[in-house]
């Protein structure tokens, strides 16, 4: 049996743009990508922090920050044009990008509500047409959203987060149903809980570690490192039939209910 590998599952010199690439979940989609040889281009709001991470993001070619706010239109414009034109087509997009305040409903400002959707929503569409129109056009191309959770059901105290999220359930499912025609593939990858910089703070509290353990069959929080191999694949020939499908990467968290129900009461 040759030990070479056949190509399935490789993404070696594909043009990868990742929004919200400099940290979390998108710094260790990036850096998979890198490692295996594709050309990778992580976008932030912060130029300091996409050099910092990139930087450390090791491959066959170097890994290039963009500085861009998603919820500007005119500066993803500028991104994707400047992308194609510097490095070339964009084969994969990776939708990242997101941000999330927890306050009880009664207690959300409008500026709160318009902040996370402008990124998590329509930051997103905006991105995804900009790429798509692209890929559209040129018969081909892949793009991986990032859901969540709350896509398929809410959490207390995060409602425009859970709405955003819904939303890109939806879209993700529509822009599959419109662009397949046309070669592009287009799903989602739904973390469970996962363990970042920005989380570790609310996941310290024992009683949110026990909620966690008691509802995860894999009984620990994911690490960002846990949504590489999904992204690969969704990215590479392995996946070429699939589109407009939500994958939940959560540890069996949504898999079921579980309730103290007693032993005895059979």
């Amino acid at each position: 049996m040759s030990d070479q590998p056949d190509g399935l599952f490789s993404v070696e010199d594909q043009i990868v743009l990742l929004t919200g690439g400099s940290r979390g979940i998108g710094a260790a989609i990036a850096k998979g990508f890198a490692s295996r040889g594709a050309r990778v281009i992580i976008c932030g709001r912060e130029m300091e922090t996409l050099q910092n991470a990139a930087a450390g993001m090791r491959g066959k070619h170097p890994v290039r920050p963009w500085q861009c706010d998603i919820a500007k239109p005119k500066e993803i414009q500028k991104m994707v044009a400047g992308t194609e034109n510097e490095v070339g087509p964009i084969d994969t997009l990776v939708n990242v990008a997101g941000v999330n305040r927890r306050k009880p409903a009664l207690e959300m400002s409008e500026e709160d509500f318009d902040f996370i959707l402008d990124i998590n929503l329509k930051g997103a569409f905006v991105v995804s047409q900009a790429v798509g129109k692209g890929m559209v056009e040129r018969g081909k191309g892949c793009q991986i959203h990032i859901a969540s959770l709350t896509t398929d059901r809410p959490l207390t105290h995060v409602l425009p987060y859970s709405t955003s999220k819904a939303g890109i359930g939806q879209m993700t499912r529509a822009l599959a149903q419109e662009w397949g025609p046309h070669g592009v593939r287009v799903n989602a990858l739904a973390p469970g809980f996962i363990l970042t910089d920005l989380t570790q703070k609310m996941w310290s509290f024992p009683e949110m570690q026990a909620w966690a353990d008691a509802n995860t069959p894999q009984k620990r929080l994911g690490t960002p490192e846990d949504m590489v191999g999904t992204a690969l694949f969704l990215a590479s020939p392995a996946s070429q039939f699939m589109t407009g499908q939500i994958l939940y990467v959560d540890g069996g968290f949504n898999a079921g209910w579980t309730w103290p129900i007693p032993a005895n009461s059979q």
